[in-house]
């Protein structure tokens, strides 16, 4: 299945099941349009089957092209995110192969949806793309082991963890430079685990005003999804709807020579096999404003 979070018209924000080139709006049997994803993940065991019955008798079915997508977790408690986790990409960096999982995390208020513009912040001219696998927890759990994690796992979506490098070159500590607001859009929607299954042999690619910049597989991730959850797990509670940023592939601009970084007007797309694509206008930023859905 594949779970997003939409809006028609202006209107509130709604939960529906992609189909093809439509959305079915998903309502529970109380009526609630439920406009976020959280209750559905957290309960999922309990909603999959209700989930496919309202779907199947739906009236209403809404072209992709008519409505809103917006971040399908509308605000993640923990956004983790692994860095230096594709060999070409450390190699491009020029960095030593890390001996241990390198983790920092995004902040919630960079989320930002899938195809809304992505500011270039006025306090900085190095804004860069990442294309990443994200996984979204769809069970609370801690002390996991590897093949504990993979149950925990709701689903996957594709990723853009958007990072200003001279704010990241700044200092040790990586955080703010990933956490600007819009830095950290994610979707188009969540593919459910059972329907991507393996999710280590998809192809990741992203594109600069149609130009190929990252193309590869995440069979080269050093550390997969499920060692990752498993690490990070050892020191804290994961919870229905966390997000995991798996890593991104070489092929950033900062590793351009010279680097070339985004600019105002630039389209982004960032696409993951099976599981959709991100597509974004770079803004450039005038005066801090609210982002809002």
């Amino acid at each position: 299945m594949r779970l997003a979070r939409f809006s028609v018209d202006q209107g509130p924000a709604e939960v529906g099941l992609v189909d093809g080139d439509h959305i079915v709006p998903f309502r529970t049997t109380d009526g609630d349009a439920g406009g976020d994803t959280l209750h559905l993940i957290a309960g999922w065991a309990e909603r999959k089957d209700e989930l496919g019955r309202a779907v199947a008798q739906a009236h209403i079915a809404h072209p992709l092209d008519r409505v809103r997508l917006l971040a399908p977790v509308a605000r993640p408690a923990k956004i983790m995110a692994l860095g230096l986790n594709y060999a070409d990409h450390i190699a491009e960096a020029g960095l030593d192969r890390p001996t241990d999982q390198v983790w920092f995390c995004k902040q919630p208020s960079a989320v930002n949806p899938p195809h809304a513009p992505i500011r270039l912040p006025s306090c900085s001219d190095a804004v860069d793309y990442e294309v990443e696998l994200v996984a979204v927890i769809g069970k609370r759990g801690r002390g996991l082991s590897r093949d504990e994690a993979r149950s925990h796992v709701f689903g996957y979506c594709v990723g853009n963890d958007v990072t200003a490098r001279d704010w990241q070159a700044r200092t040790p500590q990586w955080m703010l430079a990933k956490s600007f607001d819009t830095h950290a859009p994610f979707g188009p929607w969540i593919t459910t685990a059972d329907e991507v299954g393996d999710p280590h042999c998809l192809d990741i690619r992203s594109f600069v005003n149609g130009d190929l910049r990252q193309n590869s597989n995440t069979r080269q991730l050093i550390y997969d999804v499920f060692d990752q959850i498993a690490y990070i797990s050892q020191g804290m509670t994961l919870e229905p709807g966390d997000l995991i940023f798996t890593g991104t592939p070489g092929g950033v601009g900062a590793a351009m020579t010279p680097p070339v970084f985004l600019q105002n007007g630039d389209q982004v797309r960032c696409e993951i096999e099976r599981l959709g694509a991100l597509e974004a206008t770079c803004v450039r930023e005038a005066g801090a404003t609210d982002q809002g859905e």
